[in-house]
């Protein structure tokens, strides 16, 4: 069984903060350290402004290039995360986003979650998929239904029950 610390870090996280918010109130100053925090939320506005609208335009550059746009919209999606913990209010947040937008430390992010992320490589009418997935199932809007009567399909004729030939 495997056991996810996770929940432990999110029950933590906020009495480390207050922790951090002492420790430095006490070495700075108590005006300082909101003036950190309100400088940090900032710039991980501004960050998430910049990567919202950058992300789209160079997933788009890699697709009219020819090349699979996993990686880029990976490292937006990395940097998206970087400003949301920027944005948040706390010492530990902001080191863990700053981090996260150094090349060495998003290479090793992405080595250690990059394996739990599936990128599809050919793009078809129904989005990204890879090449030679027969259990993809694109229906059209007439396609689908939720009752027998509407749409003129039964049971039988349902795209969702026909198996994909091999």
């Amino acid at each position: 069984m495997r056991v996810s610390l996770l929940p432990v870090f999110f029950l933590l996280l906020p009495l480390l903060e207050i922790a951090g918010f002492v420790l430095v109130g006490k070495q700075i100053g108590a005006l300082a350290t909101v003036g950190l925090v309100m400088l940090s939320t900032v710039a991980g506005g501004a960050l998430l402004r910049h990567q919202g609208l950058g992300a789209m335009n160079r997933a788009r550059a890699a697709m009219d290039a020819g090349k699979d746009p996993g990686l880029p919209l990976a490292n937006s999606a990395m940097a998206v995360v970087a400003a949301i913990l920027l944005i948040v209010p706390g010492f530990i947040t902001s080191v863990i986003g700053v981090l996260i937008l150094l090349p060495p430390a998003r290479a090793l992010f992405w080595k250690m979650f990059g394996r739990r992320v599936v990128f599809t490589s050919q793009f078809g009418a129904g989005g990204f998929r890879r090449e030679g997935d027969s259990r993809t199932i694109e229906l059209d809007s007439e396609d689908f239904s939720r009752d027998r009567q509407s749409g003129g399909r039964t049971d039988e004729n349902s795209p969702w029950r026909r198996l994909p030939e091999e």
